[in-house]
């Protein structure tokens, strides 16, 4: 009789352990908006809630040519960096016709790098900012696309999975898990993450606070990280009971990646494969070499020149 307890409790212990927790609660609440005017009124009303002390290089960027375009495109930016990161990617979509949303993520853009916000970074605010910037996309574009990169790509699935007013959704590189966790161990990092005391870690070891690009945080909560597994948890949950909203899904991986799970995103494409999603994927070469931020300019491991094109593409440009 103890030892059948004993088992019962290693079991019940281990589903707590592997399980993902709290991802109940987590739900989109369309709202769009219905002209350029109502669209423009609603990007000032989201700008104007940056804080005094934002990083001028990281508030909203609105690209409109004045009136609704064909397509809209929602560029999202990853976890610690912002908007100024996709700002060159931007332009060019611009330049092609597109009007063009980048708005900085939850608690994300401040100027002073050292800050401690983003370590309050809740899944529900991801959430709604999927939410907001497609809504607002809704009246820039007749037809709208949203992209992301990690935690970007997490929110750009988020979006994809539930909205059923999107075109396309290009995920790059989504941070559905880690490199540094076991697949099998995502949920179990991510229940310990969310309890345990936070801790903050350099991005660069080496170059602590002084690490680039000046507009970024040089280091990440691992509380934060935690809540962005627990969105990703929850387009799983839903894809398992439907086909994901977003006309197309495109999933774009990179094997020279050393941040982001690649097992865990391949489990994502499967996942949405046979639950029926229109589904395409792009792998780059890894004889090139990419960082995980393949997007900033400035990177000194990025070839942009090889990769905006790619992405373009994908995006049906």
């Amino acid at each position: 009789m103890i030892l059948l307890l004993s088992g019962l409790l290693l079991l019940i212990a281990a589903w707590f352990a592997l399980a993902p927790h709290r991802i109940s609660g987590i739900s989109s609440r369309p709202d769009p908006a219905h002209s350029h005017e109502e669209a423009l009124r609603r990007a000032e009303r989201f700008g104007g809630r940056d804080r005094a002390g934002m990083n001028p290089l990281c508030r909203l960027q609105l690209m409109t040519h004045g009136k609704t375009a064909s397509r809209a495109v929602v560029l999202v930016h990853g976890y610690t960096n912002c908007p100024r990161q996709f700002l060159e990617l931007g332009k060019l979509l611009f330049e092609s016709g597109d009007n063009v949303l980048i708005a900085p993520l939850p608690r994300h853009g401040l100027l002073d790098r050292m800050t401690e916000e983003h370590a309050l970074l809740r899944a529900e605010e991801l959430a709604s900012y999927a939410d907001e910037v497609v809504d607002i996309a809704q009246g820039l574009g007749g037809k709208v696309v949203i992209a992301g990169i990690s935690a970007g790509g997490v929110t750009a699935a988020w979006a994809a999975q539930q909205r059923d007013d999107i075109d396309l959704a290009l995920v790059v590189s989504p941070a559905f898990g880690f490199r540094k966790i076991p697949a099998p161990l995502t949920a179990a990092a991510m229940n310990l993450f969310s309890v345990l005391p936070d801790t903050f870690v350099w991005w660069n070891p080496v170059l602590g606070a002084e690490a680039p690009p000046s507009h970024a945080y040089p280091r990440y909560s691992r509380r934060a990280l935690a809540q962005i597994l627990r969105l990703g948890f929850a387009v799983r949950r839903d894809m398992r009971r439907t086909a994901p909203g977003a006309k197309k899904v495109v999933v774009v991986t990179n094997p020279s990646d050393r941040d982001v799970n690649d097992t865990v995103v391949q489990e994502i494409v499967r996942r949405w494969r046979s639950g029926g999603a229109n589904l395409e994927t792009y792998e780059f070469d890894v004889s090139l070499g990419l960082p995980h931020d393949l997007i900033s300019p400035d990177h000194p491991e990025g070839k942009t020149g090889i990769v905006y094109p790619r992405l373009i593409e994908l995006m049906g440009g």
